[in-house]
């Protein structure tokens, strides 16, 4: 079974590429017009490496907000097939040289037959980090790690985090956008305290709604600090209303750290499970 949308146009290949970025520069991942952005700055540098008249569009697994970062980014983008036999032995060394150096594509190769970087994902993998260092965060680091001026509880933290796994609905921990669904399957959750004392929370998913993985570390550092029980994040989750003590924390601590794809022969079926709107039915079964 398959998906007319994910056949590749006729004289043309899909290319996935993988790449990485420093969020701080740039108004998230998509492209808005007067705004930096990480797809306005591949696109225009794909654009004059391969001297094509027109930008060609970029698909990505994750479109990042203002201040993420990523360090395992996948992106796919179609591209005349002559455009490709001339380009794809050097295109990774030619786009280095036109990228800013808050942007790199670290790999550039052909794609197989219906992989999309979107809807072939099986899940996205972010880190959120925090440190609760009395005296602050480390200066080489702060672009990249939270300050929480509280003492935090990891194992409370963990607590908290282990009543939230499953496929729930998340509209507590989202910001709503007209005709997207809320439900989502949280496959881990889990925090540890570093060698060098940041405390790192790892967040996988199928997929993750607006806001979602900034509200939940939000929520469970409220654990963490002791404002709120360990049970408190749960009850937020059941009652499926945004709640005015969940905060979103700041973006710089969050960073997309890896997509993951099925084997290709599930890439089709993979694309049109993803493309179907999920209800709550789905999720209580």
């Amino acid at each position: 079974m398959s998906d007319d949308r994910d056949l590749v146009p006729p004289g043309q290949v899909r290319v996935r590429l993988d790449l990485s970025y420093d969020g701080a520069g740039f108004s998230g991942w998509a492209r808005q017009e007067g705004r930096r952005t990480v797809q306005g700055e591949v696109e225009e540098a794909l654009r004059i490496v391969t001297r094509a008249p027109e930008r060609f569009e970029l698909t990505v697994a994750g479109r990042t907000d203002a201040g993420v970062h990523a360090r395992g980014q996948v992106a796919h983008v179609d591209l005349p097939a002559e455009v490709w036999a001339e380009q794809r032995g050097r295109l990774v060394r030619r786009l280095a040289g036109r990228l800013p150096h808050d942007v790199r594509v670290w790999r550039a190769e052909e794609a197989p037959a219906y992989f999309n970087a979107r809807f072939s994902a099986v899940w996205r993998r972010y880190a959120y980090r925090v440190s609760d260092h009395p005296g602050g965060v480390d200066p080489l680091l702060r672009g990249h790690v939270l300050w929480h001026n509280w003492p935090l509880d990891v194992a409370a933290m963990n607590e908290a985090s282990e009543l939230l796994l499953g496929e729930h609905d998340f509209a507590a921990f989202c910001k709503r956008r007209e005709g997207a669904t809320t439900i989502r399957a949280l496959r881990e959750l889990r925090w540890e305290r570093r060698p060098d004392g940041i405390v790192e929370g790892t967040v996988r998913a199928d997929a993750f709604c607006h806001n979602m993985v900034r509200s939940l570390v939000g929520a469970l550092l409220f654990v963490g600090d002791g404002h709120r029980p360990p049970s408190w994040p749960a009850a937020v989750l059941g009652a499926r209303v945004r709640d005015s003590a969940v905060h979103v924390v700041r973006p710089h601590g969050l960073t997309l750290e890896e997509v993951a794809y099925p084997a290709d022969a599930r890439l089709a079926e993979r694309n049109l499970q993803a493309r179907r709107r999920r209800t709550l039915a789905d999720a209580a079964g």
